[in-house]
């Protein structure tokens, strides 16, 4: 285990740093609780861009708000008066104002508490917008701010100090993963085709020497190394979750502990998937891990990791045999490619069990996207698009002028990169992953042009039509049967909620404050893309009345009602979803 953090005095200015993270989070606070409909700030007048917030037996907040497309609501954080505590707001509005029962709201001011102490931490050595264009894929994730929407974005419930200062992205500490070594009874094996036995894998994941240290190490308990399988695993899980529940198994050698490889990985944006920094193409790793972050725990599903490598067969299938998608838009989809699931002998046979039981030990290797890059190109989360540094620069203003294409020709490459290849397979397959901030990439040229899509993580959001369509008569079976399937208007709700609302709606107001784009503007080029498709695939016809993008309403999904008022933190035996509260207008319907 990670040693504790060293007591030390105050640093310079932090208390400065946790005022302004305070007041920029309870701006987020009171901007998304308003678009969700769980408050109601009145303006001071009509058309008026002043709003007051009583609070019954508190103050009446003050602060001035611009609306935007969706129903979005852009807070002014140094407008609020008379204080900007969102810990202080929580505690004294969690019951009437915001409904929240007293068990939710206690874990609710944990988690907005840990998410603010990680807001400090990035504060405190923040880069310049041109420092950070410059940093690789790799170091720019421990940068991220977390999720635009979700309020409560770094709660990371399970996690101390010193769990956090060792395992957050935001700590970009690199470090060895500890091994393990499974019985064959209790584990399976999946990859797609080249990868079909766990002996290639570890032929390419692991050298000659930790091969037979680790063949050692199970034959010098008196077992046969060819009964066991080999993954890697969070030292976290290891000490809180598998040593403790696995306690059995341990103790008949079924998991035998193994030494590291050696290599050192660094935790990402998800906090459970780890890049390998000693050999950057090597592939990188999803662990499960028992922490509640961003609604859900971050375990890895059983019947969804032994389906993984299934999966990303028949998606690459699609994109390879589909010109359009092979060799015009050419996106990357960064394939989960060979899987170990370990099941716990007892909680698995039990469905009614909380989840996070069920999915305690796995792993999944995943491909880096190194390979998949031209000279010249260079790789970005989409929510990188949305930082800004602590002059109030964005990254995006830096990329584009980096480009030296005007905003609106920039703005259009964007839309250019991305679309296209999403819109054909919910079009033409029936299919949809969700492409939000953190599981999209955009591939930019050597100029800073975004120029293609690439999509990791997406096994977890593959979802398909349940409208039958001849595209999909051929989905294998192991693949149908654990993929959802959900009606149109919910598969359409993918593309809206991730990319359009998630990311989209913080972007559009981000071009018109810095690059001179007004947001009616950014949203035409969006519906231009669309129906440049549109027009390419005539015969579609249909599906783009099925799927049907450009409706004048929306469902509004709402994540941190869910939190709130639907699930709270109680256990339960499946994963929440988030909650529909009434609709939207869809700002593609017509402009």
């Amino acid at each position: 285990m990670p040693p504790s953090p060293t007591p030390h005095g105050p640093e310079p200015d932090a208390g400065a740093r946790w005022r302004r993270a305070a007041r920029a989070l309870f701006a987020k606070t009171l901007g998304e609780f308003a678009y969700e409909g769980i408050i109601a700030p009145r303006p001071d007048a009509p058309g008026a861009e002043t709003y007051r917030l009583p609070v019954p037996a508190g103050p009446t907040y003050r602060f001035r708000a611009r609306r935007g497309a969706y129903g979005h609501w852009r807070v002014d954080p140094d407008s609020i008066e008379p204080s900007a505590d969102p810990l202080e707001f929580v505690a004294q509005a969690h019951d009437i104002l915001l409904g929240m029962q007293g068990d939710t709201t206690g874990h609710l001011l944990r988690e907005l508490t840990a998410t603010l102490s990680a807001d400090v931490r990035l504060a405190a050595d923040a880069p310049t917008a041109a420092a950070l264009a410059d940093l690789d894929h790799t170091a720019l994730e421990g940068h991220q701010t977390g999720h635009p929407w979700l309020v409560a974005s770094k709660g990371r419930v399970g996690f101390s100090a010193s769990d956090a200062a060792r395992w957050a992205p935001e700590a970009r500490v690199p470090g060895p993963l500890p091994w393990l070594a499974v019985h064959r009874d209790l584990a399976r094996y999946r990859g797609v085709p080249g990868l079909d036995t766990p002996e290639l894998l570890y032929a390419d994941e692991l050298s000659d020497a930790t091969r037979a240290a680790f063949a050692a190490t199970v034959a010098d308990r008196g077992r046969d190394p060819a009964r066991y399988l080999w993954l890697p695993v969070h030292p976290w899980q290891w000490d809180e979750t598998i040593a403790p529940l696995y306690a059995p198994q341990i103790a008949d050698d079924g998991l035998i502990p193994l030494p590291t490889d050696g290599d050192l990985r660094l935790p990402q944006q998800s906090i459970r998937t780890f890049l390998n920094v000693s050999r950057p193409h090597a592939r990188t790793v999803k662990l499960p891990l028992s922490i509640l972050n961003t609604l859900v725990y971050r375990g890895l599903p059983t019947r969804r990791t032994v389906a993984a490598p299934a999966v990303t067969a028949w998606v690459h299938g699609l994109r390879d045999t589909d010109p359009y998608l092979a060799e015009e838009t050419r996106p990357v989809l960064l394939g989960e490619t060979a899987s170990v699931s370990v099941e716990h002998p007892l909680y698995d046979r039990l469905p009614t069990v909380p989840y996070q039981y069920r999915e305690l030990l796995g792993c999944i290797w995943r491909e880096p996207i190194g390979p998949f890059l031209t000279p010249g190109e260079r790789p970005r989360t989409l929510a990188a698009l949305l930082w800004t540094d602590p002059a109030g620069r964005a990254l995006t203003t830096e990329l584009v002028a980096r480009s030296g294409l005007p905003a609106r020709d920039w703005l259009r490459h964007l839309c250019h990169a991305l679309l296209p290849p999403l819109l054909h397979f919910l079009y033409r397959y029936g299919t949809v992953f969700s492409p939000h901030g953190e599981n999209a990439l955009v591939v930019f040229d050597e100029r800073e042009v975004p120029v293609r899509l690439a999509v990791k993580d997406f096994v977890d959001d593959v979802n398909l039509s349940a409208v039958p369509l001849p595209e999909l008569e051929s989905v294998p079976g192991p693949v149908r049967e654990v993929l959802l399937t959900e009606p149109p208007a919910f598969l359409t709700q993918f593309i809206h909620s991730g990319l359009f609302v998630g990311v989209f709606r913080y972007l559009a107001p981000l071009c018109e404050e810095q690059l001179g784009v007004p947001e009616g503007e950014f949203w035409s080029l969006v519906r231009a893309e669309i129906l440049a498709y549109q027009a390419r695939f005539p015969e579609l016809k249909n599906r783009f009345e099925t799927f049907d993008l450009l409706a004048p309403r929306i469902d509004r999904l709402c994540l941190n009602r869910n939190r709130l008022h639907l699930d709270g933190y109680r256990d339960r035996a499946e994963r929440p979803h988030a909650a529909v509260h009434g609709t939207v207008a869809n700002p593609l319907h017509a402009l």
